[in-house]
């Protein structure tokens, strides 16, 4: 999900790379979750990001979305699913009675980050640090490359530039396409890229370039 914002009226003003010490750390939160509540349908989940909830959860996609555990909405043009914000605080559909995440190790890519954010330059991104939206008082630095906690970097790395440049693609074409035609795209963007039957990670990114060569070869 694109932000169209000025970098520095929400960061530090640096951006950072996977070695290098960021002030992010809070330590665990200490039972803050405030970064679990309100988040409206902006926590936009990612093919990877499913495969580890499905897999951690032993539930398929279409039982989380009848769960009420993840939603649908329009992102950029394009179908996607976020998580769920439930109850009078409007908090997780994933945070436990004790304000703690039940799918941490499974945690999307968004959460993975927090506070960092992640903005694509050309072929590659670069990580900044969210000004104002951590109010724990206390973080200290940390590596990067630590506090993301992604195995698997490289990979990783290259799927999420190859999902941004597909989004971006997608969008570009519907323009041109008659409503019809928008709806087919879009829906098989979701059923193409968020039901997954892998076995590990390193199987997941085989899986999705192969299916992210044969969706563009559909749609050219």
């Amino acid at each position: 999900m694109r932000r169209y914002v000025d970098l520095k009226d929400i960061s530090d003003g640096k951006l950072y790379g996977l070695t290098d010490m960021v002030k992010a750390d809070c330590h665990g939160c200490k039972g803050c979750h405030a970064c679990c509540t309100g988040m409206g349908d902006s926590i936009v989940l990612n093919p990877l990001d499913m495969w580890r909830l499905t897999r951690a959860l032993g539930c398929p996609f279409q039982q989380l979305l009848a769960l009420g555990k993840i939603e649908l909405h329009i992102v950029d043009g394009c179908i996607l699913p976020n998580l769920a914000m439930t109850g009078t605080e409007e908090h997780c559909s994933f945070l436990d009675a004790d304000g703690r995440c039940s799918v941490h190790s499974a945690r999307p890519d968004i959460c993975r980050l927090f506070p960092l954010g992640r903005v694509y330059e050309g072929e590659d991104f670069h990580y900044f640090l969210q000004s104002g939206e951590c109010p724990y008082p206390s973080k200290t630095k940390v590596k990067v490359s630590k506090w993301i906690d992604t195995p698997l970097y490289e990979s990783n790395r290259q799927f999420l530039l190859q999902w941004h440049k597909l989004l971006k693609q997608v969008e570009a074409k519907q323009p041109g396409l008659s409503e019809e035609e928008r709806k087919t795209l879009c829906m098989t963007l979701l059923g193409t890229f968020y039901n997954w039957n892998c076995s590990d990670e390193k199987e997941f990114y085989e899986q999705f370039r192969a299916a992210a060569t044969e969706f563009c070869s559909q749609f050219e």
